[in-house]
């Protein structure tokens, strides 16, 4: 019997087993639950991705389904009655969710501010910062790596980087709260149109502050930021900007670390290779890119009649874009289920996304990344999963959040031996 993507926990704990059986049916496949279109192969998700021709929308990019489009889709065409719904839908006031100009006008004001200048600057603090949370456990000879190494490491980061105080951290990841998609359902909070509204009148003071005061962060920068003809985008619009990056910067990186140290604890072997040659750790972030990335899928809403493949695709359908799962298609990747940093190919996954949304932070993910694996390695020997918490060697058990969206580590309990 075929399961519930939107709401049966066993997915949530092996999405893998899901998204294999769906691709045993065939590349693209309608599920039976909220009538979405699963995509788990990898040449037809790149093609939803990387379409130019407005074919799809972001417009439903964070929760899919959920909780269902605010108009009845009618014709092969429904972009007039989408752009007299968007407003209503989740997310609706930040850039995820934007399309064709208005999204590449807002994306090149952040890129332009996330430049490889501005990440080599952020570097040396990224290494002190990772020896200082290493030293916060390092004597204890375990820790939970989730929130006191993953989710520290980035929410300094980002806050470091954007030029948050540190007395107003704690107060914005209250407000940021468990991530979209939840299978036991979402606040109203999270489907509303701004989703981070709480948040925003904190951003307001910040940016209200720096075009008084510039200062040498990234905030100050946004502030005085411009679109490409010169004119300076509406107050409010750099407030969301600033929540959403804030949100966005800290959110999926902490993910990614969590299951990069998830995998060393279960290979020995592999620890003890990128101890000896740390020049390979982009090769092993890469590849738990490719193998279990943050985030399991993104939503596209066919705007008109369409074809990818030998699929048709109605306009109004909700399309679920597996990530993951087409990084693990066998047509593109050989024995996609083994964990090899060898492969050819390595960045050739979509842990990041792909297209026009794919996502505008990597390089500073993988930086962080990088940087808190190699620390790791360096001041540690022998990381061990916790049998008391997750169980012995071949019957591990791991714990998720409930998101259907999101790929995220509750906890992770490792033992250590001080290097």
């Amino acid at each position: 019997m075929e399961q519930d993507f939107y709401s049966d926990p066993a997915i949530i704990a092996d999405s893998r087993k899901y998204f294999n059986a769906m691709r045993a049916k065939g590349p693209i496949v309608r599920e039976s639950y909220k009538n979405t279109l699963i995509v788990t192969g990898f040449d037809e998700a790149l093609e939803i991705l990387v379409n130019k021709d407005g074919a799809f929308s972001n417009a439903s990019s964070i929760v899919g389904p959920i909780p269902g489009l605010p108009f009845e889709p009618q014709g092969p065409d429904i972009t007039a009655q989408l752009d007299a719904h968007r407003a209503e839908m989740p997310w609706s006031d930040h850039i995820v969710c934007f399309d064709g100009k208005k999204h590449a006008e807002h994306r090149l004001l952040l890129g332009n501010l996330l430049t490889y200048k501005r990440l080599k600057q952020n570097e040396d603090y990224l290494h002190g910062l990772s020896d200082m949370l290493i030293d916060r456990f390092i004597n204890k000879g375990s820790c939970d790596v989730v929130p006191e190494f993953g989710h520290a490491t980035t929410v300094y980061a980002i806050s470091d980087l954007m030029g948050i105080p540190m007395e107003d951290r704690a107060l914005l990841l209250e407000q940021i709260g468990a991530p979209p998609s939840q299978v036991q359902g979402d606040a109203p909070l999270k489907i509303g149109p701004d989703p981070l509204a709480a948040m925003k009148p904190l951003f307001d003071k910040y940016l209200s502050e720096r075009q008084s005061n510039p200062r040498s962060d990234l905030m100050t920068e946004l502030v005085q930021a411009k679109f490409k003809d010169g004119t300076s985008p509406p107050f409010d619009t750099l407030s969301n900007l600033a929540c959403f990056l804030f949100g966005a910067g800290q959110d999926t990186t902490s993910r990614l670390i969590a299951m990069a140290v998830l995998v060393l604890g279960e290979r020995p072997e592999l620890q003890q290779r990128l101890r000896d040659d740390p020049s390979r750790i982009p090769d092993f972030i890469e590849e738990v890119l490719r193998y279990d990335a943050p985030v399991k899928v993104a939503y596209r809403l066919a705007l008109v009649d369409t074809k990818i493949g030998e699929y048709e695709i109605p306009a109004g359908t909700i399309v679920a874009v597996g990530y993951n799962a087409a990084s693990n298609d066998p047509r593109k990747f050989a024995d996609p289920a083994n964990f090899d940093i060898d492969r050819p190919g390595l960045r050739d996954h979509m842990g990041f996304g792909k297209g026009p949304h794919g996502c505008l932070g990597a390089p500073l993910g993988r930086m962080e990344s990088r940087i808190a694996i190699e620390h790791l390695l360096k001041r540690t020997s022998h990381i061990r999963i916790s049998e008391e918490q997750h169980g012995p060697a071949g019957a591990r058990t791991y714990r998720f959040e409930p998101t259907y969206t999101f790929r995220s580590l509750a906890d992770l309990h490792i033992h250590f031996d001080p290097a």
